[in-house]
C-alpha cells in the first residue's frame, strides 16, 4: 500500500509549520527527512510500546506506527503481548475464535512463531495476535528456568524478515513486560498529558534501568510520544511543558491530539492511516513513524 502523495514540505512536519517554527511541545522543530527506501530488510529492532497505565493511546500508537512503518517500505511485525487482544481487534482479527496466539508461542515447545503469524490488510504489516488465554501464562512461566526471556527465544527465528518488531505491552509492569523489555533495544513510552500519567513515568523508568542492568543491557529508552492531547486546556499544555522540562530531546515532536477518528478505526478494524488516510491522524502517526525511522539510524 502506497502512502498518499504529499509534498517534500508537508511530509517533513506537522501540516502548516515548518523546521524551526515552534512546535506543540514548545521547542522549534527539527528538519525530519523522508526515509530512504530499503535495499534489504532485518535484523529487526525490537520496539516495547510500554506504560504501566492503561487508557493512554498505546495500543492505537503501536497500530498506527506499525502501519505508518509499513507505509515507507518497512517490514513491521506487531506482536499482541496484552491479554485484552485490543491490538488484535483493533486490526479486524476475531480473537477470541483464534486456536493458536502468543500464549501457545510463549508456553509449548512445539508451537512455532510461523504457525501464529497472520498477515494484516496492511502491506508489509504482520501481527502475533493474543486473547484472554494469554492471562495464564505468567502463571505457568513462574517456574521456566529463562522465564525473563521466552518471548525473546520465540522472536528469534524471524528476525531476520523485519526491520522493526513493534510489542504492545500490557498496562501493568508484569512478567509479560518483563519479557518484552528483555528482548527489545528500545522503549516508547505512549503518555497522556495528564498529571497521574507524569507520576508513573518514574516508576516505568526504574523497571527499565533495572531490566537493563539484570537481564538486557542493549535496552534503551527511545522516546516519550505524548498522545491525547488537547491543546485547549491548560492543564494538559502544564503537563506537557513539565515532561519536556524533565525529559528534553526524549520527547518526540510528534504529538498526537485527541480526534474522534481513533475510535472510528477500532471500530472498522484497521489502522487510521488507511480508515482516513488524509486526516491529522494519519498524517501525525506518518511524522512519528518519520521520527523513529530517524532516531534509529542516528
Amino acid at each position: 500500500m502506497k502512502a498518499p502523495q504529499r509534498s517534500a514540505a508537508a511530509a517533513e512536519q506537522p501540516a502548516g509549520l515548518q523546521p524551526g517554527d515552534m512546535g506543540p511541545t514548545g521547542r522549534p522543530l527539527r528538519a525530519i527527512p523522508i526515509p530512504e527506501p530499503l535495499r534489504s530488510h532485518g535484523p529487526a529492532q525490537i520496539i516495547a510500546m510500554c506504560n504501566q497505565k492503561g487508557g493512554v493511546g498505546k495500543t492505537t500508537s503501536t497500530i498506527n506506527l506499525g502501519a505508518s512503518l509499513a507505509e515507507y517500505g518497512r517490514r513491521v511485525l506487531l506482536v499482541d503481548l496484552d491479554p485484552q487482544g485490543a491490538l488484535s481487534a483493533g486490526l479486524g482479527v476475531a480473537h477470541h475464535d483464534l486456536e493458536l496466539t502468543v500464549h501457545n508461542l510463549l508456553i509449548e515447545r512445539k508451537v512455532g512463531v510461523d504457525d501464529v503469524l497472520m498477515r494484516t490488510r496492511v502491506e508489509n504489516l504482520d501481527l502475533l495476535p493474543s486473547n484472554i488465554d494469554l492471562s495464564a501464562a505468567e502463571i505457568q512461566l513462574v517456574n521456566e528456568v529463562g522465564r525473563e526471556n521466552a518471548l525473546g527465544r520465540a522472536l528469534h527465528p524471524i528476525l531476520d524478515r523485519y526491520d522493526y518488531v513493534l510489542i504492545d505491552c500490557q498496562p501493568s509492569l508484569g512478567l509479560l513486560t518483563v519479557n518484552a523489555l528483555a528482548c527489545a533495544e528500545g522503549v516508547i513510552i505512549p503518555m497522556e498529558c495528564e498529571y497521574f500519567s507524569l507520576r508513573g513515568l518514574a516508576l516505568l523508568n526504574d523497571t527499565v534501568d533495572k531490566v537493563r542492568d539484570r537481564l538486557n543491557p542493549r535496552l534503551e529508552m527511545s522516546g516519550i510520544v505524548v498522545t491525547m492531547f488537547d491543546p485547549r486546556t491548560l492543564h494538559a499544555r502544564e503537563v506537557m511543558q513539565r515532561v519536556v522540562e524533565v525529559f528534553g530531546d526524549m520527547v518526540y515532536d510528534t504529538v498526537i491530539n485527541r480526534t474522534v477518528r481513533f475510535p472510528e478505526t477500532s471500530v472498522a478494524g484497521e489502522p487510521i492511516t488507511t480508515w482516513a488516510p488524509k486526516s491529522t491522524g494519519a498524517e501525525a502517526y506518518r511524522a512519528l513513524a518519520r521520527e523513529v525511522i530517524y532516531r534509529s539510524t542516528q
